[in-house]
């Protein structure tokens, strides 16, 4: 029976190869695509994915059933978090410019089979997303004509009772759809272009709001007569905090469309910067005006903005609000049609997924195939399904791109640049070359093994340390992890880290409700869980970290991806067990296409060398001198250029 066993060489390769990383081009400036879009651009694509329905619903939601007018306290804390994980986006796609935002993120420094989870999640992310706009989008114009749309369909077309599927079908949602889709495969200027328009009247719109309402602004609407600021609470704000957290969720879309910027290294991070503050002020402001303008109890959820406005006696600034909230949905279709189809062109293109994805038309320079059947998809799910159980599942694939996404800068940040050659300690310090003694030209034999150890270690004190290396300050107190590769204890740390970080945050969530444990074990996991999360990252702290670099980088590694981590599982967790189970699901079906084509047609999988013989010779001379030659044995078509070929098991004297 032993022999039907994989063989532990066996279970080594394969690991292996689920966490190969992909190797980089030497110019990663080269590219299929057209390299068009501007600083601005990306920064309108990020404002048209962050600022769209939320605004003109989200904000009336949760002022009137979660936090009242603290609803702004929320959208703050909720923008710093969000901050957090977008200058891990802002860092990595100035350093990979590359299309496939967190599943190239993760390709390059976590490992394959990662990447690809991540990637087939953000997938459904989109999808689900698109659909679930473009339905807000058709409910929303049908409301300003009295639902004749609607109507029209359930007398003509009929309804359904079915699960998961929607009582009538939305034609309208899906032409959108089509539209759309038909304005995106014209290429990366033309749906530039169109962005630009829709923005525009949609900033115009949120200005006029902002004017009118602070006009009609009445301070007593926060007095304690109506409830006070915070009627809720702290608890409420934190609430509050988690649902506006979605609301920043689109700045990825920058990110996965740094593969088409002219200059990523400069454009990217400041994209990203501009549009998440000018979303954070936004979404603040009009928070500011609206429960200003009226009473929060008073709110309507579904329409809070219009009808703020109709019972102020200003029912024709409803309809400019309308227009205004079709034209940022249209933004944010935009924004998901944009970015879903160069993800999968990212996953293609390594192999990962089909290969009929990776074609990019040569006029257009857009992954045309991908641009229309994941459009002709999402239309479809627009179209029959019903989105309200599914939307909730959004949440769950952004949270976890966050913390993968956060986790790699860690790792990365932590290894050697490709190319690196350890510098110097200081200028005008000579490295001594290997077949150098003490000084130039002046030679020694070392008799014995202890010598050359004292040689190593007084050349490794002259040299800069590399990334992953211990610290020079910490080496006495942790001598024993000088031993191991760069970087190889760091990722073990961060392994740790998110361990007792998902630890962390079960006690804090599922501590008092689900497990109901008594407070003496409740207090005991927190602070021993909470010395792991500490631990782990003084531990990666202690290792030399890359420094130089011309591309943005992140400030307080490796603390602020820790706190991005540790927020995106608690965020996870509050989910409800639904959530979970759709997601196990989908990440089933996800693990049955990778290992039936991604691993076997993944390109990383080609570049891999077949394994060589290699040996190490000892030369032993009478005089007693020790000389040591390792030496790599070349294939006997390949004779190593100079030297004879000699049969590498024979030893000589």
């Amino acid at each position: 029976m032993a022999r039907w066993l994989p063989r532990s060489t066996d279970l080594t390769r394969f690991c292996q190869k689920l966490n190969r990383v992909k190797t980089l081009e030497d110019d990663m400036m080269e590219t299929s695509f057209n390299r068009c879009l501007s600083t601005i651009d990306l920064t309108l694509l990020g404002i048209g994915g962050m600022v769209g329905s939320g605004l003109y619903v989200l904000t009336g939601t949760v002022a009137k059933e979660i936090a009242g007018p603290a609803v702004i306290v929320s959208f703050i804390i909720a923008g710093f978090a969000s901050l957090l994980a977008a200058l891990c986006y802002a860092e990595f796609g100035a350093r990979v410019p590359k299309t496939g935002s967190a599943y190239m993120f993760t390709y390059v420094s976590v490992g394959e089979i990662w990447a690809f989870l991540i990637g087939w999640n953000v997938l459904l992310e989109y999808m689900i997303g698109g659909a679930a706009v473009a339905r807000a989008w058709s409910g929303y114009l049908d409301s300003i004509f009295n639902h004749k749309v609607k109507n029209f369909t359930e007398t003509h077309v009929g309804t359904w009772q079915v699960p998961f599927l929607a009582r009538y079908p939305d034609f309208l949602a899906a032409a959108i759809l089509l539209v759309a889709t038909a304005f995106i495969s014209f290429g990366a200027k033309v749906s530039s272009w169109l962005n630009h328009v829709f923005s525009a009247i949609s900033m115009g719109v949120i200005l006029f709001i902002l004017i009118m309402g602070f006009v009609l602004a009445q301070p007593k609407n926060w007095s304690t007569q109506e409830g006070g600021f915070a009627p809720y609470g702290l608890s409420g704000i934190m609430a509050g905090t988690a649902t506006c957290f979605y609301a920043f969720v689109g700045f990825d879309v920058i990110a996965a469309s740094s593969e088409e910027a002219r200059n990523p290294q400069r454009a990217v991070p400041r994209a990203i910067a501009f549009s998440l503050g000018l979303a954070t002020g936004a979404y603040i402001l009009v928070s500011v005006v609206l429960t200003l303008m009226v009473p929060w109890h008073t709110l309507d959820p579904d329409s809070a903005l219009a009808d703020a406005f109709y019972r102020r006696g200003y029912a024709w600034a409803g309809f400019l609000v309308a227009a205004g909230s079709i034209c940022a949905m249209n933004t944010v279709l935009l924004s998901n049609l944009f970015s879903l189809p160069r993800i999968v062109y990212a996953m293609a293109e390594d192999g990962l997924f089909f290969q009929v994805f990776s074609r990019v038309h040569p006029r257009t320079q857009v992954p045309v195939v991908g641009i229309v059947v994941f459009g002709l998809l999402m239309a479809l799910l627009a179209l029959v399904f019903d989105l309200e159980a599914l939307v909730q599942f959004l949440s769950i694939g952004t949270l976890l791109a966050y913390t993968f996404v956060a986790a790699s800068i860690i790792v990365l940040r932590f290894q050697q640049q490709k190319g690196d050659v350890p510098a110097p300690a200081a200028s005008g310090q000579h490295n001594p070359e290997p077949h150098e003694g003490p000084s130039r030209g002046e030679l020694k034999e070392y008799e014995s093994f202890s010598d050359k150890l004292q040689l190593v270690d007084r050349d490794k004190s002259k040299e800069q340390r590399e990334p992953g290396q211990l610290k020079a300050a910490f080496e006495p107190y942790l001598e024993f992890l000088s031993d191991f590769y760069p970087g190889e204890v760091v990722t073990v740390a961060v392994v740790t880290l998110m361990v007792s970080a998902i630890c962390l945050c079960s006690i804090l969530v599922f501590g008092n409700t689900h497990l109901h444990l008594p407070t003496w074990s409740y207090s005991l996991l927190l602070v021993l869980f909470s010395l792991g999360f500490l631990l782990s990252l003084l531990l990666i702290w202690a290792h030399e970290q890359q420094h130089s670099t011309q591309t943005f980088q992140i400030p307080l590694v490796p603390l602020s991806p820790a706190l991005s981590i540790i927020l995106n599982i608690y965020l996870m967790l509050k989910l409800s067990y639904m959530t979970w189970l759709r997601f196990a699901i989908w990440l089933l079906l996800g693990l049955l296409v990778y290992f039936g084509y991604g691993i076997w047609h993944s390109k990383e999988n080609l570049r891999e060398p077949r394994p060589q013989r290699v040996s190490a010779r000892y030369v032993v001379f009478p005089g007693g001198s020790l000389e040591e030659r390792v030496q790599a044995v070349q294939p006997s078509s390949q004779p190593a250029t100079g030297l004879p070929d000699t049969d590498t098991d024979d030893c000589k004297r």
